[in-house]
């Protein structure tokens, strides 16, 4: 019973347009008024970019997996949105797992991608599907969180000044 109930919620997840990154006894997504921590992480350049949620400013972070379909239709959405994005509105993508040698080719970002630093880095930001969009304002309280596919006009509102 346990196993077909996992089975229906996986299938409802993949319908709904979102991957599961880990089990399904993970707590809720983050609400608005969450507050989360800033971060170190390794960029996929090689080179180590430091997240945080300066006053005047907001930070969208783009959690996808490279394994994901879904996270594959979200990436030219999210590139339109950064490019289009006002100064004062700063992106950071955050790959959860390794990508193959060649997905960067296959899949262009315009944005900046740090490799997810830890598993305690996703507990606390509480993702638990893919992709995820979070919008965090000063401070790291979060605005605005989305899983799975956002239009056009939603995800303009997560990129506004």
């Amino acid at each position: 019973m346990i196993r077909r109930s996992a089975s229906v919620v996986l299938a409802a997840m993949m319908a709904l347009g979102a991957a599961p990154v880990a089990r399904a006894d993970v707590p809720a997504p983050v609400a608005p008024g969450y507050v989360v921590p800033e971060f170190s992480a390794q960029a996929v350049d090689g080179s180590t970019r430091h997240v945080t949620f300066p006053k005047g400013s907001a930070t969208v972070l783009l959690f996808f997996l490279s394994s994901c379909p879904t996270c594959h239709k979200m990436l030219p959405e999210w590139n339109r949105a950064y490019q289009r994005r006002p100064k004062n509105v700063n992106v950071v993508g955050v790959l959860l797992d390794r990508a193959p040698a060649a997905f960067f080719e296959a899949y262009p970002v315009a944005f900046p991608v740090v490799q997810s630093p830890s598993r305690e880095l996703l507990q606390s930001f509480k993702v638990s599907r893919t992709p995820t969009t979070l919008r965090v304002g000063a401070g790291g309280k979060v605005e605005n969180h989305g899983v799975g596919i956002l239009d056009p006009i939603t995800l303009g509102q997560y990129f506004r000044p």
